[in-house]
């Protein structure tokens, strides 16, 4: 079946959904360890956060990357990832969405939640024909996504490794069967409808 697109794709089940973000050990570890964000991270800042694995990998290089060798996997509510993509607006302006670029630049500057679609990789983190969801959280969305949606956090890093080892010697089977098992969100085309033309 051909994908659409643009679809969030993620581990879900009724009452929650797994997303993933990648931090340095002195705010990842602790976060794992407690199942809860840190002191030291940073409640007034944009912080991205991401469904699809394999994106994550991308983006943190299967954690290597200086500042991102933790990776964790935040279980959040359903209820509140639909109230932060009901509150979206889109990251960039779209002609046919906004009336005009004045009009998304105050969205922008409103919104408590930004959606920005990527293209989806595979496993050796080549971009794909489609695309999937990364979504920002400012101000009221990063307080709740930290005291209020978090169910749990846990340190996936190895399980990045060991997809990452299989990858680089070619068994690619093997990867595939590690990965987490995401589908389609229910319901995101609704959740979505007014970020589209």
């Amino acid at each position: 079946m051909e994908e659409p697109h643009r679809r969030i794709r993620a581990v879900h089940t009724a009452s929650t959904v797994t997303l993933y973000q990648a931090y340095s050990p002195h705010i990842g570890q602790p976060a794992a360890q407690e199942g809860r964000f840190p002191p030291a991270w940073k409640r007034d800042r944009m912080t991205w956060i991401k469904p699809s694995f394999l994106w994550m990998m991308y983006r943190c290089g299967w954690g290597a990357k200086v500042g991102q060798e933790t990776v964790l996997a935040v279980e959040v509510t359903r209820d509140g990832f639909e109230w932060a993509l009901r509150h979206a607006c889109l990251s960039s302006y779209v002609r046919g969405v906004h009336p005009d670029r004045a009009t998304w630049q105050r969205q922008v500057k409103r919104a408590p939640a930004r959606v920005q679609w990527d293209p989806e990789r595979d496993l050796r983190l080549r971009p794909l024909a489609y695309r999937s969801l990364q979504l920002g959280l400012c101000g009221e969305a990063v307080r709740r996504y930290a005291d209020e949606w978090t169910v749990g956090i846990s340190d996936v890093t190895p399980l990045a490794h060991e997809v990452h080892a299989l990858v680089s010697g070619g068994d690619l089977g093997a990867a595939a069967r590690l990965l987490p098992q995401e589908r389609p969100y229910p319901a995101a085309d609704e959740l979505l409808a007014n970020l589209r033309p």
